[in-house]
């Protein structure tokens, strides 16, 4: 069980319940605030008290009365007007996310939902009655506005949403369920749609595969190294000590731990003198690639546990604070950052492979087969990776650097950072598909050395991959293939595999 209060979610709570369906429950601690908040929200309304979303309208319209009859309306108003969202839907695991994150933000008690509201979402979360939220159409501020509007027409019988895998009405859905539907009242409704829910979910599920694919690439090209004889000198500890950046130095050590024991590694001048920047500089791409993870990790925990809805509500002061914690920007900057930091491990990646496969770099045989020119071999699979990398060049474009105007330009600048997140999503995705391409490639190139003893940490890979990919003697169909190897780093087996052997691979 999750216990959510608003300040202790991190990463691994998030994925247990994103993607395990952990169940939750809502912090006892955390009522009182909650209520308090609550409460200063419904003595606002009954005085008449001017206060953004709570007696105004939105956006534009926040010059506009609303009297105290009107409230319930405003809210549901809201939440129908706001469902703008189009495209596909979000994934069930990044649905699952929005909602733990909303609830966990409204638990800090700053937002004056009820409880009952609160606990509405989190029943939602684990009876699995998962809301269809289309995942375009936010500007990433005031927030993931038509997003979660979607998330809460659920929550008031409308809308749709899966059950037991059943796409059916939100009202369906909550029947099924058990689950009572909700009337929203006073601040309600933006106080569970204000906020950078949908981009930090979306960000944090991919965060957590870039973290495993980080591994990965060490994995996949600890085995490249081997196929091509590379040079191990330039992991030498001493030479990553003098320029301390703290993910070039694991990098460097995850490469010895690997290639400890290996007979088909070199030194240098046993067969050239140094190797090309995609092997000798594994250590410095990949190690900014973790740098920058772990700075994406911190920024989207601290996100996690934020107030950022509007206004926020200072019960001690009595005092309601019109603001812009919404504004999804630390978000869009850092997932534009993570998405630029992922594609830069797949390019060096696809580098690698084409080393592989060109005979004029490798010494092996063209595209790695044996008959060359009645079998192609690796031919398109290295076309494949490619294009792939290609894609992910014009995807690391910045979406945090757009900007346009909205709602009468009272919303002159907004963050994009939504986009930033399904952008890093698509290219994390093409670079799990591009290591899986080395992976094979590299186990190929193995085929032809003279089979010696391989590195502690890469006789595994092998053993692993050949499990359910035998080596290609002629040519067959390499999509299935590819989508094999790259499950493999998908479900992590090859990483569990490794880490089995010689421990934890650091980041």
């Amino acid at each position: 069980m999750i216990q959510i209060d608003g300040n202790t979610l991190n990463l691994q709570r998030f994925i247990e319940v994103a993607v395990h369906h952990k169940p939750v429950t809502l912090a006892e601690e955390a009522k009182g605030k909650i209520q308090e908040s609550r409460d200063l929200v419904e003595r606002y309304v009954e005085e008449e008290r001017v206060a953004y979303g709570i007696t105004t309208g939105f956006g534009k319209f926040s010059d506009v009365a609303i009297s105290k009859e009107e409230t319930e309306d405003l809210q549901r108003n809201l939440i129908i007007s706001h469902s703008c969202g189009v495209g596909n839907p979000f994934s069930e695991e990044e649905a699952r996310g929005i909602m733990l994150l909303r609830a966990n933000a409204l638990a800090k008690g700053y937002s004056g939902v009820r409880i009952k509201t609160i606990e509405t979402l989190i029943d939602m979360l684990n009876k699995g009655v998962h809301p269809i939220i289309p995942e375009k159409g936010s500007l990433g501020a005031s927030g993931d506005l038509a997003p979660l509007s979607h998330m809460v027409l659920v929550m008031i019988g409308e809308g749709e949403a899966i059950y037991q895998g059943k796409r059916m009405t939100g009202k369906e859905a909550m029947k099924e369920a058990g689950i009572e539907t909700i009337v929203l009242t006073a601040k309600e409704g933006l106080g569970l749609i204000n906020g950078t829910q949908a981009m930090t979910s979306v960000g944090a599920l991919t965060l957590h595969k870039a973290m495993v694919l980080a591994k990965m690439s060490d994995i996949s090209s600890a085995l490249t190294i081997e196929a091509l004889n590379g040079i191990t000198d330039a992991f030498d500890p001493k030479l990553h000590g003098v320029r301390p950046h703290s993910g070039q130095i694991n990098t460097a050590a995850n490469l010895r731990r690997l290639l400890d024991s290996s007979k088909l590694t070199t030194k240098q001048g046993e067969i050239r003198v140094q190797d090309a920047y995609s092997l000798r500089c594994i250590p410095q791409i990949h190690g900014a690639t973790k740098d920058t993870l772990r700075y994406v990790l911190e920024k989207v925990e601290i996100e996690m546990n934020s107030v950022t809805d509007n206004p926020v509500i200072f019960t001690e002061e009595d005092h309601v604070i019109s603001g812009g914690n919404f504004h999804g920007q630390p978000m869009a900057l850092t997932f534009d950052y993570l998405g630029i930091a992922m594609a830069e491990v797949a390019n060096a990646s696809e580098r690698r492979i084409e080393r592989l496969v060109n005979p004029q770099l490798s010494g092996l045989p063209a595209f790695l087969t044996e008959k060359g020119g009645l079998h192609s071999g690796f031919m398109i699979a290295q076309y494949s990776a490619a294009a792939l990398v290609s894609e992910n060049k014009v995807l690391a474009h910045p979406a945090s650097v757009d900007s346009i105007p909205s709602s009468a330009n009272q919303e002159d600048h907004v963050s994009m950072g939504t986009i930033a997140a399904r952008k890093a999503r698509d290219i994390v995705y093409n670079s799990s598909r591009v290591l899986g391409i080395e992976l094979m490639s590299a186990a190929q190139a193995v085929e032809f050395q003279e089979h010696k003893e391989m590195g502690l940490g890469t006789e595994p890979v092998y053993t692993t991959l050949r499990e359910v990919l035998p080596a290609l003697i002629e040519d067959r169909i390499l999509y299935k293939d590819i989508n094999t190897a790259s499950e493999l780093i998908d479900n992590e087996k090859i990483l569990q595999a490794v880490e089995k052997k010689i421990g934890d691979l650091s980041i």
